[in-house]
């Protein structure tokens, strides 16, 4: 195993951005899992530590990611959860790797199984769109705008509580969001029509009552 990729990682802090050379970074996944990937290449490995590494690819050649890179980003929005105690993946090491123009992540998962994948097994009940409206309140209320936030990036994990997925496209701040950002976060949640289904399903007020008493 390289010495970089460590047995075990203490509670999040400010990962440092480190840079991988073309070697080192054909070690790291050596062994690994590829769980995700489109036309440009591998996108999620799955080490042979069993922690996981997500990359991300630079769209543009003038981008705020070439100073504040996405994996970044997922290190700081991992702290700024935890500091808010609500679960996330644990953040492990950020990489720069410039032989194929990536950034990466290296992250313990979060276990459990998104809202999506009870809803599909149909396990999904009134009980869990009340617990998922109080829990979007208590988000937005804590000072978080997570602009991809949908059942599928939100877990409930073996303990009962419900914790974010996928969070480099997410915003902290110290005070609550605005009534406009909670709108628009709300209209997000409700795009997948399968989502809104579960959610609204006959009417049902369940998880608008919710979140309206805990905002």
């Amino acid at each position: 195993m390289p010495p970089y990729l460590s047995q075990s990682a203490a509670p999040p802090t400010d990962v440092p951005l480190q840079t991988l050379s073309h070697d080192e970074y054909l070690a790291l996944r050596d062994g690994a899992q590829v769980l995700e990937f489109d036309r440009h290449g591998d996108k999620v490995l799955m080490l042979s530590d069993g922690s996981y590494l997500k990359l991300f690819r630079r769209k543009r050649l003038i981008s705020s990611a070439a100073w504040y890179p996405y994996a970044q980003r997922f290190a700081d929005n991992a702290l700024a959860l935890t500091e808010r105690r609500i679960p996330c993946p644990e953040v492990l090491e950020v990489f720069r790797i410039p032989a194929i123009r990536r950034d990466a992540v290296r992250y313990r998962p979060l276990p459990g199984q998104t809202l999506r994948q009870l809803i599909r097994a149909g396990a999904a009940t009134d009980d869990l769109r009340d617990r998922l409206g109080r829990f979007v309140a208590r988000l937005h209320e804590a000072g978080i705008y997570f602009r991809s936030l949908h059942l599928g990036n939100i877990i409930h994990a073996p303990s009962g509580e419900l914790g974010l997925i996928d969070i480099a496209d997410l915003r902290a701040s110290r005070r609550p969001i605005s009534a406009h950002r909670r709108r628009r976060n709300l209209q997000h949640i409700l795009r997948d029509a399968d989502d809104r289904t579960w959610l609204c399903q006959d009417g049902n007020p369940t998880f608008d009552a919710a979140y309206r008493s805990n905002a």
